[in-house]
């Protein structure tokens, strides 16, 4: 399910249809003079929008009401990092369900030239009129292999 970590940034490139590059904020870094849990969160929503706007996914519920839902999100720190520094925060989906999919994270540090920090999660899809779950399928589906053809 998961892919080992990139060990250059160019393997790095080449492993994520999907890169977001992220200057860390000096305010994101804790007492332990380390960027806090919660903001590598952020880094991968942020990084989950990214994919979601690469595959032309509307995001107007009046206009689609079949949308992602996050189910679950994980997250493993393997390095601390610290301001100042870049993440390059990558995604792709690495597995395709009926009723939604799993993405994958990494965030690839400039300052440390390394694989910093990984995570994946769960996307439900799910038509909001109903609250039911949504097979991707269809239009859905079209978009995602165009952004990611090894996953047919």
């Amino acid at each position: 399910m998961k892919a080992n970590p990139a060990t250059t940034l160019e393997q790095f490139k080449q492993d994520f249809p999907v890169i977001l590059p992220i200057r860390v904020a000096w305010g994101e870094m804790d007492a332990f003079q380390h960027v806090n849990n919660v903001s590598y969160i952020r880094y991968f929503e942020s990084a989950r929008i990214a994919y979601m706007e690469a595959m032309k996914m509307e995001a107007d519920i009046k206009v689609s009401p079949v949308g992602p839902i996050l189910g679950d999100v994980y997250c493993r720190y393997r390095r601390p990092v610290t301001y100042p520094d870049t993440l390059h925060v990558g995604t792709k989906i690495s597995e395709l369900h009926e009723f939604g999919f799993i993405m994958e994270y990494q965030a690839f540090s400039e300052k440390q030239q390394t694989v910093t920090t990984l995570g994946h999660c769960k996307i439900v899809m799910i038509d909001y009129r109903t609250n039911q779950k949504v097979a991707v399928e269809g239009e859905m589906l079209d978009k995602i292999l165009k952004l990611q053809p090894e996953l047919k």
